[in-house]
This record gives C-alpha cells, sequence and structure tokens, in this order.
C-alpha cells in the first residue's frame, strides 16, 4: 500500500511538549522509511514567517502559512506535522476545512506546571508582567473543542507514550499501517 499523505496539527501552550512528541513521531516515520516533514513554530517563524508579530492578525497570518504547506505536503502524499501554537479555534478550523486528513493532537499542560518547569524563564517574565502578548497569560488561548488525540503532559503520561497514543490512532484510522507483529500497546517510541 502506498503512504497516504495527513497532517498532525499539534496545538498547545508554549513548552507543553509538541515539539518533543512530534520529533519522537518523526523518529517513528523515518523508521518506517516514510515520507514527512515537520513544521516547528519556532522554525517556520524564523523562516516562512520572519517579520511577523504577535498580535491576533500575525498569528492567524502565521496559522495559515503553516496550513498551506502542510496542505500541500499531504496532497503529495507527505505527512505533515505542524507543532505551532496556534491559540485559536477559527483559524484551526480554517486549516482544518482545507486538508482532507487532518488531525487536532492538543498538547495539554497547565500554566502552573509550565512555568515551573520553564527553563528559559519565560513564563515567569510573562506572569510579572515583563513580556506582553504572552499566549495562555497575558493573551489567549483556546483550547481545541473536539481533537482528535489529547495528549497529557503535566506529567500522567511520557513524551513516548503521547507519541504511542498518536501512532495507535492514526494506525487505527487506517492513515498508517500497522507494523507486524506489535501490539497497540506495546508501541514504544525510541527517545
Amino acid at each position: 500500500m502506498s503512504q497516504i499523505g495527513f497532517t498532525l496539527w499539534f496545538t498547545g501552550l508554549s513548552g507543553a511538549g509538541k515539539s518533543t512528541i512530534s520529533n519522537l513521531l518523526a523518529e517513528e516515520f523515518k523508521q518506517r522509511g516514510l515520507k514527512f516533514e515537520i513544521l516547528d513554530g519556532d522554525v517556520v517563524r524564523t523562516h516562512l514567517s520572519k517579520g511577523l508579530g504577535f498580535s491576533k492578525e500575525d498569528r492567524d497570518t502565521n496559522i495559515r502559512r503553516i496550513g498551506w504547506v502542510c496542505e500541500v505536503l499531504s496532497r503529495n502524499d507527505v505527512i505533515a506535522v505542524a507543532a505551532a501554537i496556534s491559540p485559536y479555534h477559527e483559524i484551526r478550523d480554517e486549516v482544518r476545512s482545507k486538508i482532507t486528513h487532518f488531525a487536532e493532537i492538543y498538547v495539554e499542560c497547565p500554566v502552573p506546571v509550565l512555568a515551573e518547569r520553564d527553563v528559559k524563564g519565560l513564563y515567569k517574565k510573562a506572569l510579572a508582567g515583563e513580556i506582553k502578548n504572552f499566549t495562555g497569560v497575558s493573551d489567549p488561548y483556546e483550547p481545541p473543542l473536539h481533537p482528535e488525540v489529547t495528549c497529557h503532559t503535566d506529567g500522567r503520561e511520557t513524551p513516548d507514550q503521547s507519541a504511542a497514543r498518536v501512532i495507535a490512532f492514526l494506525e487505527d484510522r487506517g492513515w498508517l499501517q500497522p507494523l507486524n507483529g506489535r501490539v497497540k500497546e506495546e508501541i514504544k517510541v525510541k527517545a
């Protein structure tokens, strides 16, 4: 069977684990010999969306750009993995409406946990009012209403477990072929 193109859209607050889980999935896709691209929010802002700020309009433009790249990749049978905060329902739904095989993955972690483990100190600065327009603190974040998968990265599950749940979802959906001899509960994505 040939590869099916699809988009995994990771959304969640800064530091929740979107990139970590995406990179674990990339290793699994690589092991399976699949074509894929990771569109990490920080990397995209450096290259594709350079010059955009953090107003709602600029955030929406950034997400539309990522969405367009995902749409092109997916329709050409490449797996697109987007890991961007993407704080607003409306724009995520707009992107979803343009991509045939689309799954929203909510990487859920509360601000107090994120602030506690924040190595860059961004949450501390944002909570002190030193950083303006910080999503989840001084700017809104609208959690998905009906994500296909929710990953609980507040300590309830490890990044490997979160990645394994996404792989199980993809196999159940028929977007990935199960590997021979592997039971879903035993899926272990290498760290």
